[in-house]
């Protein structure tokens, strides 16, 4: 075997924690580094399918990536699974950046997959050099112990077996193999802030020190142990200075005041719920300030009394409302609800993305939207059977402010969605579904 390759499946395994029979699914943009990971991969022979997202950014170039991935998977015997996202209209639609809505498109397409198909996990190729980027970036951008850390090897069900090594390596390996690959032009062009540190600032870096990216990784490796002393350390602190109360916390301030680095604690405790670092040192700032003092961050609210500050969810902030109409209404938190009645010819391809929900209309009737409650139960589409809301979005690694502001549309009493999430099984359309209800989740312009 390649050393490259050896290198890789042995992260993947070692670093990873992915067994060697483990079925894996890899994103293959077409560019070097996917196609050789997945080269790489295959190997090994295990069980591999591949996915391939065309965002259509680019115009002809894009589908060129496409049909290159297409013919790289047969001529290899990979199942392949693409997926088109019109991103520009997603990316206005959400108020994000091309880059913001291309990432949540496919990352939520990647969970779909995994949810659906009998994979592990998801490899994806980021390397050494763009772990190098994302530290620098952190770094210019302003960042804590986290953002030094850089990226791991595992997130969740997303892998990356090719941190341990460079681009370099991966275009030898292609070399090597004969392989070929296209190139994406817009990596070439120093137009923004990724492209212009690649491709302006990390030479000269390597003017200084021709070692500096296995430099960073290392400085990455230990922030990220460093880390596992800081979160024991913070845990300890909020033994000693916090308690329970109900779904909220209780802060004692002059427990408080006896640690050390208090900002970093407060901020370590808080930014789960949504407060800003700016309004964590604000509240350290009026420790010794009057009651009263509020401090709001979405779904929570921050009170400080005389000994204590008081963290609890802020009330929902509307009543169920009925969706019989198309038309759209609006949520707290600046969202907003959409709904259209279609039929089904007219649908189309069925919209993949998890602030879409397509329900079979007769099925649905009449729906109306509220917030979560405690107990609430619903069959996920693409899952076995029926699971609690609040497991499903911890299972889903979601915020505490997701959690707080989540909402549901429902039929009668039954859960037909779990809005920007997905819906319910019991909902979906059939062969026999001949009209539609879109029902989609967006930000409200400002």
């Amino acid at each position: 075997m390649d050393p490259f390759a050896r290198k890789v499946n042995e992260a993947l395994e070692h670093h990873c924690g992915i067994a060697p029979a483990g079925p894996l699914l890899v994103a293959v943009s077409g560019g070097a580094d996917s196609v050789a990971l997945l080269r790489a991969l295959l190997a090994t022979g295990r069980h591999i399918e591949a996915a391939h997202c065309n965002f259509h950014l680019r115009g002809e170039e894009s589908d060129r990536d496409q049909r290159f991935t297409e013919r790289l998977c047969d001529e290899n015997g990979v199942r392949l699974h693409t997926v088109e996202f019109d991103t520009r209209a997603e990316a206005s639609r959400h108020s994000e950046s091309l880059e913001m809505a291309a990432r949540r498109l496919r990352y939520e397409w990647f969970d779909h997959l995994l949810n659906t198909q009998a994979l592990e996990a998801v490899a994806v190729a980021h390397h050494a050099d763009d772990n190098a980027e994302t530290l620098l970036l952190h770094l210019i951008r302003g960042t804590g112990w986290r953002g030094l850390a850089g990226m791991g090897w595992r997130r969740g069900r997303i892998v990356r077996p090719m941190l341990g090594t460079t681009h370099e390596e991966a275009v030898g390996y292609l070399r090597r193999c004969g392989q070929p690959y296209v190139t994406d032009s817009s990596n070439l062009v120093p137009d923004v802030k990724r492209n212009r540190l690649r491709l302006e600032i990390m030479p000269r870096l390597r003017e200084l020190n021709p070692s500096v990216v296995d430099t960073l990784a290392i400085t990455a490796a230990r922030m990220a142990e460093a880390g596992l002393l800081m979160d024991s350390a913070v845990a300890a602190a909020r033994s000693r200075v916090c308690r329970p109360a109900g779904d909220g916390l209780d802060i004692d301030i002059a427990a408080l005041r006896a640690e050390v680095a208090v900002p970093t604690l407060l901020h370590e405790w808080l930014a789960p719920y949504g407060f800003t670092t700016a309004q964590t040192d604000a509240v350290t700032a009026h420790l010794d300030g009057p009651s009263g003092a509020r401090y709001a961050a979405p779904g929570w609210l921050l009170v400080r009394d005389r000994r204590t500050l008081r963290l609890r969810p802020a009330p929902h902030g509307f009543e169920p409302f009925s969706l019989d109409r198309d038309g759209t209404y609006d949520l707290p938190g600046g969202r907003r609800l959409s709904r259209t009645t279609l039929t089904r010819e007219a649908l189309g391809a069925i919209p993949r993305d998890a602030a879409t929900a397509c329900l079979d209309a007769d099925r649905a009737g009449d729906l109306t939207c509220r917030p979560v409650q405690r107990g609430d139960r619903f069959h996920p589409y693409g899952m076995k059977g029926s699971k609690l809301v609040s497991d499903y979005l911890t299972d889903r690694k979601r915020s505490l402010t997701d959690k707080a502001q989540a909402c549901v549309v429902c039929s009668g009493d039954a859960i037909a969605w779990l809005v920007g999430e997905r819906p319910d099984q019991r909902f979906s359309l059939t062969a026999a579904t001949t009209r539609v209800i879109v029902v989609r989740i967006e930000n409200r312009e400002e």
